[in-house]
C-alpha cells in the first residue's frame, strides 16, 4: 500500500546529496526510493548516516549516469556512487531472489520495488520511501511492528530464515537494539535455523558479532539469545558455556567508540585461557592484532582472576596487589583490563550487592592505569640493564635474564629499590647470582 507519510516521518531530511542522486535517476526516467534502515530509523526517532537507495536502473546504468562509482556488489545489483564530499551511498537494482542456500542468493533484476519490499527480512526493514514524491510504500505492516515494538519476518518466516541463515542473528540484534520482543512465529524459525548455520562463513559472524557490539547498549540480551537459540553452539561453542555474568558484565562496558568495541570484544573471552581465545578469534579470522589483544586479556583474567576477586572482597587491593596484576596483563592493555575486570565485578555485584566492594570499583580503573604508567612493571623500566650486570661480573645467559627478571619482581613489590645502586647490590647476593 501507498499512504501519504506518517507524521513523524514529515520531519524526514534526506542529505542533498542524497536527494540529488534521487533526482538523477528519476530524470533518467528510473524510479528510486529511500529503502530500509534510514526510513526505520527516521521512523523511530533516530539518526542514519547510511542512506540506500533501491532503483529501477541497472547497474551499468546507474554507473553511466554517474561520474565516481564503486562496483560494491555488480553480481547483487549494488553500485556505490560518490558524492562530491565522497560519501558513498549505495543504489541497488529492484530485484528478486531466485535462488538461495542459506548464504548465497542468486537475484533477478527488472522486477518491482514490491517484489524487492517482499525479498527482505523483517518487516521493520521492508520500508521505501519517495523524496520527491513524499511517499512512504509499507506492504508488511513494519510501521505498525515498529509501534508494537515486534520484530517480524516478512511472509513466512521459515522461507525468510532457510534463504539466508545470517537473518536469524540480524533477528536477535534488531529485537536487543530497539528493545522489542521477536514475535513467535519468527522466534521459531531462528531456532530452526540454528544447526544450519554452520553454512555461514567466518567473516559473516564476525561482522554480526562487531555490529552487535557496536550498536546494542545491552549486549548481554542479544548473547543470551544467541544462546537460547542454539546459535551459539552451533557457531562459537566455547562461549555457550560462558558463565552468564560474563555477558552481564557486556553491558557495563562503554561503545561509542572502535576502542570500546574492542573491549566489548575481548569481554566475550575474557577468563578463557590464551589457546582458547586466540583459537576462536582466528576462526573468526579476527586480525592478529586483535586476536593478541583480546587473547592476553582473556589468559591474564584466567589466571589472575580468583586472586583478583578475593582480594576486592576481602579488602581494597594494595598498590602492590595492582602492580603485579597489570605487569602480568603488559602497560598498555593495563586500561581495558582493569575496565573489564571492574564491569564483570559490577555484573557479579549486580547478582551478589556488596557495598563495600561497591565502594572501592569508582577508582580501581584509575589506580590500575597510574601505577601501569608510573611504577616499573616491565624489564625496560628498571634502573640497570643486562649490560650493567655483565660488567658487574654476571655472564650473559640464562643466569644474567633470571637475575632481570628477579630483580623486576623485587621492584614491583618495592618500586623505592629501583635505583642503580641498589639493584647491581642486589644481583650480586648469593641468592640472586
Amino acid at each position: 500500500m501507498t499512504r501519504a507519510v506518517p507524521k513523524n516521518l514529515r520531519s524526514l531530511d534526506p542529505p542533498a546529496a542524497v536527494r540529488e542522486i534521487v533526482a538523477r535517476l528519476e530524470r533518467a526516467g528510473y524510479e528510486t526510493w529511500c529503502v530500509g534502515g534510514a526510513v526505520r530509523d527516521a521512523l523511530l526517532g533516530q539518526g542514519h548516516l547510511d542512506w540506500d537507495l533501491a532503483t529501477a536502473a541497472t547497474p551499468q546504468q546507474v554507473m553511466k549516469l554517474f561520474k565516481r562509482t564503486v562496483p560494491v556488489g555488480i553480481e547483487f545489483g549494488t553500485v556505490g556512487v560518490l558524492d562530491a564530499d565522497n560519501t558513498m551511498h549505495e543504489v541497488t537494482t529492484f530485484r528478486r531472489d531466485v535462488k538461495t542456500d542459506g548464504r548465497h542468493a542468486v537475484v533477478e533484476f527488472g522486477v518491482s520495488l514490491d517484489d524487492d519490499l517482499a525479498r527482505r527480512d523483517f518487516t521493520i526493514n521492508a520500508l521505501a520511501y519517495h523524496p520527491q514524491k513524499e511517499e512512504f510504500r509499507d506492504l508488511f505492516e513494519g510501521r505498525l511492528d515498529l509501534e508494537r515494538g515486534i520484530i517480524r519476518a516478512v511472509g513466512v518466516a521459515a522461507d525468510r530464515m532457510r534463504e539466508d541463515r545470517l537473518r536469524a542473528l540480524r533477528g536477535i540484534r534488531f529485537a536487543s537494539r530497539f528493545g522489542f520482543h521477536i514475535e513467535p512465529d519468527s522466534w521459531r524459525a531462528i531456532k530452526a535455523s540454528a544447526p544450519y548455520m554452520g553454512r555461514l562463513s567466518a567473516e559473516r559472524v564476525k561482522q554480526e558479532i562487531e555490529k552487535t557490539m557496536e550498536q546494542v547498549a545491552k549486549p548481554s540480551i542479544a548473547l543470551e539469545w544467541w544462546r537460547e537459540s542454539g546459535a551459539l553452539a552451533a557457531l562459537i561453542p566455547v562461549l555457550a558455556a560462558a558463565p552468564a555474568e560474563r555477558f552481564e558484565a557486556l553491558d557495563f562496558l562503554k561503545y561509542d567508540s572502535d576502542g570500546h568495541t574492542l573491549d566489548r570484544l575481548a569481554m566475550l573471552f575474557f577468563g578463557e585461557s590464551e589457546r582458547t581465545a586466540t583459537s576462536t578469534t582466528k576462526a573468526l579470522k579476527f586480525s592478529n592484532a586483535h586476536s593478541a589483544w583480546i587473547s592476553k586479556l582473556a589468559d591474564t583474567r584466567h589466571t589472575l582472576g580468583a586472586a583478583m576477586d578475593a582480594a576486592m572482597w576481602a579488602e581494597n587491593p594494595t598498590d602492590a596487589d595492582i602492580r603485579r596484576w597489570v605487569a602480568t596483563v603488559g602497560r598498555t592493555r593495563a586500561g581495558s583490563f582493569a575496565e573489564l575486570t571492574v564491569a564483570l565485578w559490577r555484573a557479579r555485584l549486580k547478582q551478589e550487592p556488596n557495598s563495600d566492594v561497591e565502594s572501592r570499583l569508582g577508582e580501581f580503573v584509575t589506580r590500575a592505569t597510574t601505577i601501569a604508567y608510573r611504577d616499573p612493571i616491565e624489564l625496560a623500566d628498571l634502573a640497570i640493564d643486562g649490560e650493567d650486570l655483565s660488567k658487574a661480573g654476571i655472564p650473559p645467559g640464562p643466569a644474567l635474564g633470571k637475575t632481570l627478571q628477579t630483580l623486576l619482581q623485587h621492584v614491583i613489590e618495592n618500586p623505592n629499590a629501583n635505583t642503580r645502586e641498589a639493584l647491581l647490590a642486589l644481583a650480586m647476593t648469593s641468592q640472586i647470582g
